[in-house]
């Protein structure tokens, strides 16, 4: 039967039966993905009502068309996933109610699952909270800055540096920010209105000038600090207003005061909550804090409806189950060696060869290397 329960109405309660029992969950999903009632995700059809099967474990449907069973989770970053739909949804409202984040850790013990499954749960929530570009891009007054994030450098081995004098600091850890090794990230923040950040290689004016055109329309007005990177971008848009940090952070409505908010935000979520983000990673954690933000208080969203807009991201090719922990580079390489030396005469021996990574795997899979017979004596 059709779910009843009203996508609007959700609170933070141990006793809310969408929170404790997966049937009262996966109801609760199929009425925010199926309002007007259940469509196949095998083949799309709607006219033909899909009939539901009686299944004590699970709400199944079996589509009238192409006669395939299908769930709610089909089709969405739940799909094959051994985790209950109420820990999942409890973790949805977890990560989007929390201002900073919540670790991965703090998850593993509220729900009661491994840390493992916890990690791989809250990579899945940070894509579906991943927001698609702007259909609109920003105008108005945008305040761009670029931080750094990563750990502070640790200090050389001193058997293979000359010593330093112990009663002063070391002057390699006084650098901070540009010209470290840290990975750079730059923020667009429409004043009361949206913000997008994106991890960038490196700040160079050809790299920065990108983003900014991108995402910012030629009508707004630019706001920056004295950075040398964002020369120039007074020809291309309605003006551009600099504050030089060494001399004053305001001058009139000249700030980048609130792209300096996000950073806080930012910075505490991941010096406080996460402690360590890889770089292959950061740009899930920059999406989630772009998703709270774009979706905050101030602009009349609270907690339940947020949870419910990063719901509604979990369905989509776009939120793959799959999430890659380490990407391969490109120019991956991998060396196929045979298990036992061939000899001289045998064709199609094992020999050492170096290729790029799908050409080598395929090599390996076709080498046929000599099979040995053995002799049976006879009694």
């Amino acid at each position: 039967m059709p779910s009843t329960t009203p996508p609007e109405e959700l609170t933070f309660s141990v006793i809310d039966e969408r929170f404790t029992d997966a049937l009262s969950a996966a109801e609760y999903l199929e009425s925010l993905r199926w309002p007007d009632g259940p469509v196949c995700p095998h083949c799309g059809e709607s006219e033909r009502k899909a009939y539901f099967l009686k299944n004590q474990r699970r709400r199944l449907w079996k589509c009238a068309a192409c006669r395939k069973q299908f769930t709610v989770t089909v089709g969405t970053i739940f799909e094959s996933s051994h985790i209950p739909l109420n820990k999942w949804l409890l973790a949805f409202y977890l990560l989007c109610s929390s201002k900073k984040g919540m670790s991965a850790h703090q998850l593993h013990r509220m729900l009661g699952v491994t840390y493992k499954s916890a990690w791989f749960m809250a990579h899945r929530i940070r894509e579906a909270m991943s927001q698609p570009p702007f259909a609109e891009r920003l105008r108005g007054t945008v305040e761009v800055d670029e931080t750094y994030i990563g750990g502070k450098p640790r200090r050389p081995n001193q058997r293979q540096y000359k010593p330093l004098d112990s009663s002063k600091p070391d002057p390699r850890l006084r650098k901070t920010g540009r010209g470290t090794e840290k990975t750079p990230v730059v923020v667009l923040v429409q004043r009361d209105g949206r913000v997008y950040s994106e991890r960038v290689a490196n700040v160079t004016g050809a790299t920065l000038k990108g983003v900014i055109r991108k995402h910012v329309d030629p009508s707004a007005r630019i706001m920056t600090d004295a950075f040398k990177s964002y020369a120039g971008l007074d020809n291309e848009y309605a003006s551009h207003f600099t504050v030089n940090h060494l001399d004053e952070y305001v001058r009139g409505e000249v700030h980048t005061n609130t792209a300096e908010n996000f950073f806080s935000i930012l910075k505490r979520g991941i010096d406080g909550v996460y402690h360590h983000v890889s770089e292959a990673h950061l740009p899930r954690y920059l999406a989630e804090f772009n998703f709270r933000y774009n979706n905050r208080v101030a602009n009349g969203i609270d907690d339940s409806e947020r949870t419910v807009m990063a719901l509604r991201g979990a369905e989509g090719s776009g939120c793959d189950s799959r999430i890659e922990r380490k990407p391969l580079a490109e120019t991956s390489r991998l060396t196929a060696v045979s298990a036992k030396k061939p000899k001289p005469e045998q064709r199609n021996e094992g020999l050492k060869i170096e290729l790029p990574f799908e050409d080598a795997i395929k090599a390996a899979l076709e080498a046929k290397p000599p099979v040995k017979v053995k002799k049976i004596r006879k009694r």
